[in-house]
């Protein structure tokens, strides 16, 4: 394995920067893109289409001997099964609707609350959070410091350069006081 590049957003988008940050290194080391589960790699058969036509080799842990061929297959079964959830999405919205169900009425609510414990969560991870923020000057360095640290995020998760920079925008938003690295 020459690197490992973790990504947490969607396969329905291709403008993900980690994604291409992956393709970029296969490319210029001609090495295989492995891929956990292709769908989270990509939706859309142009664009696994273009990948492939580039001489990218990907490998799908799921699937891990199949052919060009079947990889476009499955390409296409992808991007009809996120057609198909949006459709079945707005239909069971559109029904709940229907039946008089307020959709939404809860979002203020859940937001405060949600705010509200993340306010009291990062009041606990201050001292450790501003001290790697003020010695690491950069996002990258404050996630690796916390990761080395052992200090979790609100979620329980691992520090990533966009978590710290995530924190750093609440504290401005939250009426928190706290480092800023720009």
């Amino acid at each position: 394995m020459i690197a490992e590049f973790p990504e947490i957003q969607s396969g329905k988008r291709d403008d993900r920067a980690e994604l291409w940050n992956a393709i970029n290194l296969v490319k210029k080391t001609r090495s295989k893109l492995l891929i956990p589960k292709l769908e989270r790699f990509s939706r859309e058969v142009s664009f696994i289409s273009g990948i492939i036509d580039q001489g990218i080799e990907l490998v799908v842990c799921e699937h891990p001997n199949v052919s060009t061929f079947f990889l476009h297959l499955l390409a296409c079964f992808a991007e009809e099964e996120r057609r198909q959830t949006s459709e079945r999405t707005s239909a069971a919205l559109k029904a709940a609707k229907n039946r008089g169900t307020v959709l939404g009425r809860n979002a203020h609510t859940l937001a405060a609350k949600r705010q509200s414990e993340k306010r009291v969560f990062f009041e606990t991870i201050r001292p450790e959070f501003e001290r790697a923020l003020s010695e690491a000057r950069s996002f990258s360095g404050a996630a690796r410091l916390l990761n080395e640290q052992g200090v979790a995020t609100y979620k329980g998760d691992r520090w990533y350069p966009q978590t710290v920079k995530n924190y750093a925008d609440f504290c401005k938003t939250s009426s928190i006081q706290g480092p800023t690295v720009e």
